[in-house]
């Protein structure tokens, strides 16, 4: 192979790895102030109106709110793939109607184990006023694959993310609320719960420990490129010294 093929190969990866290495610092940095705004938030716990932060351009803040309104009398929606204490299970929400004109938002009632055969207990419906409070937050990362949403056969919705096109249909609202409520583990009822905003998805750390092994990555590439480069030149300068040797 040519040398400067080599090199432009080396390029190529070396700019790969670093642009992953940069994007993982960038989501390091993002979850950092993420964290530091919800710590901020739940230190201060002072609740705003469901109406006044539902709007979406508050869709990836963090507010603590207090209101009153009724769980509609609609089927429960489960969030799946979520862990708790090393332990698979679902998220059970309910779709709540905020008596200040607020768009429904979806409540997070908290945690429940799946067992092996993924059946889950009946879950009792929570229609009726009620009053709520706890961490108005952006919905989970999606992650990669496309959110999906269907009806189980006991009338549950069962969704991979809250973003799901089909999830308002299902429900039979004609839009959500850009964020949800987790609501404070102190009021009785729901489930195991907590307000941890990163449950389920990799801390700062992690991110940073990416980005070191991306870019300690690019460095092994082009050391390697540079020490087969300095081999290269040295066997072409011995076969050069060898020819010009030789008898003619």
């Amino acid at each position: 192979m040519p040398l400067w093929l080599g090199w432009l190969l080396a390029g190529g990866v070396i700019a790969l790895f670093c642009s992953l290495g940069s994007w993982q610092l960038g989501r390091a940095k993002q979850k950092e102030a993420m964290l530091a705004d919800a710590q901020r938030i739940l230190a201060e716990r002072r609740p705003v109106p469901l109406i006044a932060r539902a709007q979406g351009e508050h869709a990836r803040d963090y507010s603590w709110t207090q209101g009153h309104g009724r769980y509609l009398p609609t089927p429960a929606v489960l969030l799946d793939n979520q862990n708790h204490q090393g332990r698979a299970g679902v998220r059970v929400l309910r779709l709540f109607q905020p008596d200040d004109g607020a768009a429904p938002l979806l409540v997070d009632l908290g945690w429940l184990p799946l067992p092996g055969d993924r059946r889950l207990p009946p879950l009792p419906e929570m229609a009726g006023p009620s009053e709520v409070r706890g961490l108005l937050a952006p919905p989970p990362s999606e992650g990669m694959a496309r959110a999906l949403a269907s009806r189980q056969p006991d009338g549950a919705i069962l969704t991979t993310a809250l973003d799901a096109p089909e999830l308002p249909a299902l429900l039979g609202v004609a839009t959500l609320s850009p964020r949800l409520l987790k609501l404070d583990p102190a009021l009785p009822g729901g489930y195991a719960r907590d307000l941890d905003i990163l449950p389920n998805t990799l801390p700062p750390q992690r991110h940073l420990g990416y980005a070191v092994q991306w870019f300690g990555l690019a460095l092994a590439v082009l050391i390697t490129a540079l020490v087969v480069s300095l081999r290269g030149r040295g066997k072409r300068g011995r076969d050069a010294a060898s020819h010009e040797k030789m008898p003619r």
